[in-house]
């Protein structure tokens, strides 16, 4: 081992520049907690549909989040086999949606007229489009830029149109709500955390213990506040529709049997549990009911 010459002070030495790490260190680390919050109140905008405050990135615009959904979509369509969209099943599909399609407006903005704020009308610039695909899975989707799916597992779970609607307006809402893009946002801001924490010296155990905090404290429940939005909303787009709202509750009822009970608890879920869901759908019947008769026209 080579010697050192200076005898101790090469030790002491050490420690210092170990210090100077450490500051720099935290200096990195403050500049992680300035960048995140710069983007967290930068990037803050009222819903017009809740009247809540939402984080999406504004460098995100319309066209952009209409090309990402675009491309999902043909790569979902790419995988999976749609129905001839001549089929019965398809037809009615498709008149569900034209249906809900044209109340988009006028629920957008009863809605925001319930939170003294103006529409916004984000998805008149929708391509709108809808398939059946051919699948077991009790689903559906709608994608950013109004690119929907009803896979044919769904159709013998919702029993009639009223149920299906409920189910396709809950799927609109998705894309009305802009929730991609929300989702999009929020994980640009924990990639921050990531390296925020790395930055500090976190262990990978450390930082797997920080994401799973934020996870259960802030993803999951913000994820589940998405679902009850996206059920207010397609509530009331499949009532002013002229479908009937009531259908909703035994709905998520035959969903929960159809899961065979096999839902995790809440706490760990995206999704509110069946018996919470369909608390939160009879609380807003009386409003569903409302809009039925206030905006109902014939068919």
């Amino acid at each position: 081992m080579r010697q050192d010459p200076f005898g101790n002070q090469g030790g002491s030495r050490q420690r210092r520049g170990g210090g100077l790490f450490g500051n720099i260190r935290w200096v990195v680390l403050l500049g992680f907690v300035i960048y995140g919050g710069c983007y967290y109140f930068g990037n803050r905008s009222v819903d017009p549909y809740t009247g809540e405050k939402v984080l999406i990135d504004s460098s995100l615009d319309a066209n952009e989040e209409k090309a990402l959904g675009l491309q999902a979509y043909q790569e979902i369509l790419s995988q999976e086999r749609p129905v001839d969209p001549n089929s019965q099943i398809a037809r009615q599909v498709r008149e569900i949606a034209n249906r809900l399609i044209a109340k988009v407006d006028v629920v957008e903005t009863s809605l925001a007229q319930e939170h003294g704020l103006q529409p916004q009308h984000f998805a008149r610039d929708f391509d709108w489009d809808v398939n059946v695909l051919q699948s077991d899975e009790a689903n559906a989707f709608c994608l950013p830029g109004g690119k929907m799916a009803v896979y044919t597992g769904l159709i013998p779970v919702a029993q009639n149109a009223d149920a299906l609607a409920v189910v396709m307006g809950h799927e609109i809402a998705h894309a009305l709500l802009r929730h991609g893009a929300q989702r999009m946002a929020q994980q640009k801001l924990t990639q921050i955390g990531q390296m925020a924490g790395a930055a500090s010296g976190m262990d990978a155990q450390q930082q797997q213990m920080m994401m799973s905090a934020m996870g259960y404290g802030y993803l999951l429940p913000y994820a589940r506040s998405h679902e009850t939005q996206a059920d207010e909303v397609g509530l009331m787009l499949a009532a002013a529709a002229c479908f009937n709202p009531e259908e909703a509750v035994p709905l998520w009822q035959r969903m929960s049997e159809a899961s065979g009970g096999q839902a995790p608890p809440e706490f760990s879920s995206t999704h509110p549990n069946p018996g919470t869901r369909i608390q939160n759908l009879q609380a807003l019947m009386p409003k569903a009911l409302e809009y039925r008769q206030r905006y109902c026209t014939a068919q």
